[in-house]
């Protein structure tokens, strides 16, 4: 079993309020659960209106898949409407514990 979390950190320049945040953020939320089949939550600044993070819980049967489910989530992220991806962190974790954080900004 391989498991891992990615949790991206975003930025929401044309936000004027949390409800037009939430706006933003609720396609990419549900667009990530039912294409990738991954638990999604919003995980931070769930008080500033042009900040958020979300993360991404990713299981899978090998390593080949797992990176390419997170790569498939990365790029879907990336490449959403109305945000700026400012950094990912993943954090690699095994029967035992963690075994590696990586940071790519």
């Amino acid at each position: 079993m391989y498991a891992a979390a990615s949790r991206f950190e975003l930025h929401v320049p044309e936000s004027r309020s949390l409800k037009q945040k939430r706006a933003v953020l609720r396609p990419i939320v549900e667009g990530i659960r039912s294409r990738f089949r991954v638990s999604v939550a919003e995980v931070g600044y769930h008080d500033q209106w042009q900040r958020s993070a979300i993360a991404v819980a990713v299981v899978a049967e090998s390593a080949g898949r797992l990176e390419e489910v997170l790569t498939s989530v990365e790029r879907f992220v990336a490449f959403a409407r109305d945000i700026e991806l400012l950094e990912v962190e993943t954090t690699y974790l095994d029967g035992g514990g963690v075994l590696a954080a990586e940071d790519t900004t």
